[in-house]
């Protein structure tokens, strides 16, 4: 098992209930396409969880983020899933994918190019900045 594989299970298994968990249509679809290892299960795991609906303004802040350079052109990929917490106000998108989301020398960027219009500014992190301390239970 991966360590990061280890993390995300720990941080799903201990810590995952101090937090209100959404998803949006874009995972799911990435989740669903092709053949990986355990894909079920995965998809399992986001049986019940609240699905945060693609509006017209989050379509219209993933072209803003593709034009603005702060993330990549793939419409059901990196900008779709800012959009959607930006536009649903969620504090913490929880990624593995650091090349894009989960990247501080993007967290300028990304503060800016939100700000000017007035949207919320997520803090995109991964499952180990979100796991906390073990003795930390509040």
């Amino acid at each position: 098992m991966t360590l990061a594989r280890e993390w995300t299970r720990n941080w799903w298994d201990n810590h995952r209930r101090r937090y209100r968990l959404v998803t949006g249509a874009p995972v799911l679809e990435e989740l669903a396409k092709g053949n990986h290892l355990r894909k079920a299960e995965k998809l399992g795991l986001m049986e019940g969880m609240e699905v945060l609906p693609v509006t017209e303004t989050a379509v219209r802040v993933v072209e803003v983020y593709v034009e603005r350079y702060v993330m990549p052109r793939d419409p059901a990929g990196d900008a779709a899933h800012l959009a959607l917490a930006s536009v649903h106000k969620c504090d913490y998108p929880v990624t593995w994918n650091c090349a894009h989301p989960a990247n501080a020398s993007k967290a300028g960027h990304i503060r800016m190019v939100n700000t000017l219009p007035g949207l919320h500014v997520p803090l995109l992190v991964t499952p180990l900045e979100l796991a906390g301390d073990e003795d930390d239970e509040a």
